[in-house]
């Protein structure tokens, strides 16, 4: 045996000092590689849509319907089973609202833990005890097990069993019992949560689900193009942070940024006003919801707008003149614009401009800030770094996100590999080295934690750069566009100017040999290794299948946002991976919280059964399955140590104080 393996051992007899504990160890960890796999959810695009990411959270995409499906059939009626399944995803509102409305609250009390509890047996038959006991809520743990782990068809137990009902009902805590039931059966559906990025924009709520997401108990994301630059604007790049600030104006979010965060934008309003009062700022409409926005703040809103996006192309030009090795040159449009005719030179063509008042632009240098301008940038650049509430949801993002993700034999990532024609993976030039396909991701990625945790100011300022590149840049995975037509959006009629031409990625998903190079590059092979793709709206009005590749390609954008609806036709796909396979669900959009809970409305979900396993898979196929393997194969070598006597038995009691 070599010296590292010896000491490796004798550190392992630490935990496990005895032949008798490594034995058991051995026993329980084989019997957990047969328990089923746990079901995991993946979501994207969820752009702050709290209310619909919520419910579709909270069913599990179906999944609690299929549970009770499963476990009552035609025991009982369709009313009985929709509002049980109402009640799981909202059990304080419904509770309210049943102690209003039900005549005999015992009798209701009895019939619905009756059935809780056996949708709850049936939702952790494939969890160990131990770990069903982790999630049991504190103030009801013991009842709560009790209830699960007995027999009420056993008549030495009938009595016991009825007594714990009986007495929570009649010390008042029934209500709380049947809150913590619920909770804990929405716990156990789902044991892991996929997050397929842009959690931020366009909604109003990106905040509420950020909290939503740090309480969840497990959970990965992999960073979208809309969530990268809040994380630069948290890191405090100045163009990240005047993108977060001018698309909350363009969608009337600016209310997540005062009052969700607490960012003082009083200094950019004093600046608006003073440089635009007499500026009609046509060309910066809102894209508000009328019923929640008074026209007055969008008068002053449009002014902000405007301001902060001259400010944006300014501090984008200096990025872009810092750093040729972007090779964004073409997009340095502010220096094209002849003030005198009214037009702007792109990409060899003259334009008309739709707005022709630029009061804070020096002609001479136009990509230099005024001294007014880098005055609120200064202001906002702290607001930003010392907003604590942003800080601590970036890091998040940080701790628990990603550019990518391989988890039991599925690729998950937002956007897509930037690729050439011919379907080989583009060579990209970050500072001063060339990288493609997962050399590409991990870069990026490694630069972009140096931009929010390097405490060296050269590593930490590329960092922050490549925050903004991952953002915008036509080589970025999470973008995928030849540019970002933003100024001509602004500031050009002709569409054809508007265009952003897409990665040949997206042309070429079809191809099998495409998508087998992909996962191939992420360490991925079989019939089962799957591409789990965010970003892309799936036109399913237009006869558009999220579902490519032969089943190899699975996009999950199908329209979230509200914006995205009227193109999409849908509000959104969601995926299931449980032990039986996957299934996809197309949802249409979300009314309220209010009506699903006075009328029992739900999402109405279309399934579709994308792949049924042959055999029921178990935690041993998973990514978790084959590291316990691994501690299986280290605690029998450790058994042999201890019968060749090359490691001694220590006392148990004493290790366990060490």
């Amino acid at each position: 045996m070599e010296k590292t393996d010896l000491r490796y051992l004798k550190s392992l007899s630490r935990q496990y000092p005895t032949v008798a504990a490594a034995a058991t160890e051995i026993i329980n960890l084989q019997a957990i590689l047969s328990l089923p796999k746990g079901t995991e959810h993946f979501i994207t695009d969820i752009h702050g849509e709290y209310d619909q990411f919520q419910h579709v959270l909270k069913n599990g995409s179906g999944a609690i319907k299929r549970k009770i499906e499963d476990e009552f059939g035609n025991a009982i009626s369709a009313a009985e089973k929709k509002a049980i399944a109402t009640l799981i995803y909202y059990p304080e509102q419904m509770m309210e609202q049943i102690l209003k409305t039900e005549e005999n609250m015992e009798d209701w009390y009895k019939v619905t833990l009756y059935r809780l509890i056996r949708i709850c047996k049936s939702a952790s038959s494939k969890y160990t005890r131990s770990k069903v006991r982790k999630a049991l809520p504190k103030d009801f743990a013991y009842v709560i097990e009790e209830l699960l782990t007995g027999r009420q068809e056993v008549s030495d137990q009938e009595a016991y069993y009825s007594e714990i009902i009986n007495s929570v009902i009649r010390t008042g805590r029934a209500t709380e019992l049947v809150i913590a039931f619920c909770n804990l059966i929405r716990r156990l559906v789902v044991d892991h949560l996929h997050v397929v990025g842009d959690i931020f924009d366009r909604g109003p709520y990106p905040n509420l689900v950020m909290d939503t997401l740090m309480a969840h108990h497990s959970v990965d994301i992999q960073w979208g193009n809309h969530d990268v630059y809040w994380m630069g604007a948290a890191a405090g790049n100045q163009a990240c942070i005047c993108n977060v600030i001018r698309i909350s104006a363009k969608y009337g979010n600016l209310d997540l940024l005062e009052d969700g965060y607490g960012i003082n934008l009083v200094p950019l309003a004093r600046f608006a006003m003073k440089q635009y009062d007499k500026d009609a700022c046509s060309c910066f409409k809102l894209d508000y919801r009328e019923e929640e926005y008074d026209v007055r703040d969008a008068f002053l809103d449009e002014k902000m707008h405007k301001a902060i996006t001259i400010i944006q192309f300014k501090l984008e030009g200096q990025i872009i003149k810092n750093h040729p090795e972007f090779q964004m040159e073409h997009r340095l449009l502010l220096d094209k614009i002849d003030i005198e005719k009214g037009t702007v030179k792109v990409e060899g063509e003259e334009y008309p401009l739709k707005d022709t008042y630029f009061p804070t632009i020096d002609w001479e240098d136009p990509y230099a800030l005024s001294p007014d301008e880098a005055d609120v940038m200064e202001r906002l650049t702290m607001a930003f770094l010392n907003c604590e509430k942003l800080q601590k949801h970036v890091r998040f993002l940080f701790t628990k996100g990603s550019l990518y993700k391989v988890y039991n034999g599925n690729l998950l990532y937002h956007g897509c590999v930037p690729m050439n024609e011919d379907g080989s993976f583009t060579r990209v030039n970050v500072y001063g080295k060339e990288y493609a396909g997962k050399e590409l991701y991990d870069v990026l990625e490694s630069y972009a934690r140096k931009g929010y945790y390097s405490i060296d100011p050269k590593e930490k300022k590329k960092g922050q750069d490549i925050l903004w590149f991952i953002w915008e840049n036509q080589n970025s995975p999470v973008f995928g566009k030849a540019k970002m037509t933003t100024f001509e959006r602004y500031f050009i009629a002709d569409k054809k100017t508007h265009e952003e031409i897409k990665n040949p990625y997206y042309r070429l998903l079809e191809k099998e040999e495409v998508v087998n190079r992909i996962l191939a590059e992420f360490g991925l092979e079989g019939s089962e290794a799957h591409i789990i793709n965010g970003h892309i709206p799936v036109e399913a009005k237009k006869g558009e299948s999220p579902v490519r590749c032969n089943g190899k390609l699975l996009i999950i954008d199908g329209g979230f946002s509200k914006a995205y609806q009227s193109k999409t036709g849908i509000a959104g796909y969601t995926l299931i991976y449980n032990s039986f396979g996957l299934v996809l669900a197309a949802h249409e959009p979300f009314e309220s919280v209010e009506k699903a809970v006075q009328e029992g409305s739900d999402i109405v979900s279309h399934t579709v059964l994308v792949e049924h396993v042959v055999k029921r898979k178990t935690v041993a196929d998973t990514d978790n399955g084959r590291a316990l393997k691994e501690s299986i194969r280290d605690l029998e070598a450790l058994l042999q140590a201890y019968r060749a006597g090359t490691i001694v038995e220590g006392d148990e009691q004493a290790n366990n104080n060490f």
